[in-house]
C-alpha cells in the first residue's frame, strides 16, 4: 500500500481563497472520482516559498490523505488530483509526500 499526503493551498493570487463551497465542489466532482475507495481531508495552516518571487507564503490548507494500492494507476489518478487543482486555481503546485505503509481497512 502507498501513502499519499497532498497539499492544496487555498490561497489564490488576484482573488480571495478557495471557498468552503470551490473546495467541496472540487472534492464532489474531481477527488471522489478519481479516489473512489476513499481518503481523508484535514484542514491545516501552511507556509512554502514561492520559487518565482523566493517569499514565503502562509496559507490556509486542505491536506488529503489517500492509501492506494501500490501501482501506476493511482499514481495516475493522484496527479490528476493535482494537476486539476493546479489548473483550476491558478496554483504554482500541489505538494505530495509519500511513502510505503501497511495497513488494512477490513
Amino acid at each position: 500500500m502507498r501513502m499519499f499526503e497532498l497539499y492544496f493551498g487555498r490561497a489564490v493570487n488576484g482573488r480571495g481563497d478557495v471557498t468552503d463551497t470551490e473546495w467541496n465542489t472540487f472534492r464532489d466532482e474531481v477527488i471522489s472520482p478519481n479516489l473512489p475507495s476513499g481518503y481523508t481531508v484535514l484542514d491545516g495552516t501552511g507556509a512554502w516559498m514561492n520559487p518565482q518571487t523566493h517569499t514565503t507564503v502562509t496559507e490556509t490548507t486542505k491536506i488529503l490523505i489517500v492509501a492506494t494500492p501500490d501501482t501506476a494507476a493511482s499514481l495516475a489518478a493522484v496527479q490528476r488530483v493535482r494537476s486539476a487543482y493546479e489548473t483550476a486555481f491558478k496554483q504554482v503546485s500541489v505538494g505530495m509526500t509519500t511513502h510505503l505503509a501497511c495497513g488494512s481497512f477490513d
